[in-house]
C-alpha cells in the first residue's frame, strides 16, 4: 500500500509532462505576440530555426531543452514530502527522456514510433501543420483538443527506407 500513492504520483507527473510539453509546443505555434514569446524569445527562435531545419538537435540536446524547460515544475512536492517529490521529479524527468527520444526518433525514424498510429510529430513537419498535431511523446492531447490531424499517406518509399534501422539507431548528440 505504501508504494501506491508514489506510483499514482510518477504517472500523474508523467501525464502532466506530456500535457506540459502539448501545450509549450503549440503556443510556439501561437501569434507571434503571445506573451510567452515574449517572456522567453530565445524559445521561440529556437522552435523556428528547428522547423526551418527540419531536423531533431539530438537526444541529448532535446533531453535537455526539455528538462530545462519543465524544471520549475519538478520540484513542488518535495515541499510535501520527500518520496511524493521524489516520485513527481522521476515522472517529470523520464517523461522528458521520452520526449526527446520520440522527438529525434521522428525525426531519425519516424516508422520506429510504434506506439502512435502516426508519428504527429513527423507529419506535423512533413505537412507544414502550423495548427496541428503538436504532440510529441503522445498524441492524446492532439486528440482531446481537436489538433489531431490523421494523414493516411505519411508513409511513402522515403520513411521506408529507414525501416530496417534498430529503434536506437538515432541522432544521440
Amino acid at each position: 500500500m505504501e508504494i501506491l500513492l508514489p506510483l499514482l504520483i510518477f504517472s500523474l507527473s508523467f501525464i502532466f509532462g506530456s500535457f506540459l510539453e502539448y501545450w509549450i509546443h503549440r503556443v510556439f505555434h501561437a501569434h507571434p505576440k503571445h506573451f510567452l514569446k515574449r517572456i522567453f524569445p530565445k524559445l521561440g527562435q529556437g522552435h523556428t530555426q528547428h522547423h526551418i531545419g527540419g531536423t531533431g538537435q539530438g537526444f541529448l540536446w532535446e533531453f535537455r531543452n526539455y528538462v530545462v524547460g519543465t524544471s520549475v515544475v519538478m520540484f513542488p512536492l518535495f515541499l510535501h514530502s520527500f518520496t511524493l517529490g521524489v516520485s513527481w521529479f522521476m515522472g517529470c524527468f523520464i517523461y522528458a527522456a521520452f520526449a526527446a527520444y520520440a522527438h529525434q526518433l521522428q525525426h531519425d525514424n519516424p516508422v520506429k514510433c510504434f506506439w502512435l498510429p502516426m508519428p504527429v510529430h513527423y507529419v506535423h513537419h512533413k505537412y507544414n501543420q502550423w495548427h496541428h498535431n503538436f504532440g510529441i511523446g503522445v498524441d492524446w492531447w492532439d486528440r482531446l483538443f481537436g489538433t489531431y490531424r490523421p494523414k493516411s499517406d505519411w508513409l511513402t518509399e522515403k520513411e521506408q527506407r529507414t525501416a530496417g534501422q534498430k529503434l536506437w539507431q538515432i541522432k544521440w548528440l
